[in-house]
């Protein structure tokens, strides 16, 4: 494999991205039409972090850490790491000297592989979601790429994009929809916030949602205990 390093890749402008952060992943990606979630396979190592940044993609070999190496010099503060592989890897291709190397490039990591030096990394408060942890080592051998499009969790991430992370997951949004996305998200947590309100109140979401018509349609019936038995024997 012919290895790339692209060194100039557009970034979704920062205004945007840093508005996204404060929404949160669960409310942007309802927003956007429940798209761009990256999948529950990855975990913050620690609780209580968010972050939000522009993706530095990088693409390994599985049990080889040399690109993320590589990356490591096209990272801007404002980013966050995005590092997958040719094919399903878990080894731990990050850890505690990597995230030193980083902690004042980005705003966090987000990787498909394994991590360790999870201890270290949690002390640092180093905002890190992996798929896994291992202390399996790596290698730094085969030539793969920094700054291209990968697929993760089934969405494609390309360099620039609006990469989000909390306790919910990862979301990509794409660097040219942001600005919409910020509008989407206003709107979404102005109605979030008067539907706690009705909560708070005693509303029910049956009524607030107009669900008891959906429940009708579906065939859903109200019965008491002594009519449930009744039907059941």
């Amino acid at each position: 494999m012919k290895g790339f390093i692209v060194t100039d890749p557009p970034r979704a402008a920062a205004a945007d991205v840093e508005a996204l952060t404060e929404f949160g992943v669960a409310t942007v990606h309802e927003a956007i039409g429940r798209d761009g979630y990256l999948g529950p396979d990855l975990r913050p190592v620690q609780s209580g972090a968010r972050i939000g940044g522009t993706a530095v993609t990088v693409l390994c070999w599985p049990g080889d850490n040399l690109m993320i190496h590589a990356a490591v010099e096209q990272c801007q503060r404002g980013d966050v790491l995005v590092v997958t592989t040719t094919s399903p890897c878990r080894d731990g291709l990050f850890g505690e000297l990597f995230a030193t190397a980083l902690q004042h490039r980005v705003r966090g990591v987000v990787t498909t592989t394994g991590i360790r030096d999870v201890a270290e990394l949690r002390a640092m408060g180093f905002p890190t979601w992996s798929a896994a942890v291992s202390a399996q080592g790596t290698v730094k051998a085969t030539a793969g790429a920094v700054n291209v499009p990968i697929v993760v969790g089934g969405q494609t991430i390309h360099p620039g994009d609006a990469v989000l992370a909390d306790d919910d997951g990862v979301l990509c949004v794409p660097r040219q929809a942001t600005y919409n996305a910020v509008r989407a998200a206003r709107g979404r947590a102005a109605k979030e916030t008067s539907t706690r309100e009705a909560f708070r109140t005693g509303e029910l979401g049956l009524d607030r949602y107009g669900l008891r018509q959906t429940l009708k349609n579906l065939g859903v019936e109200y019965l008491t205990a002594e009519e449930y038995r009744w039907r059941q024997s």
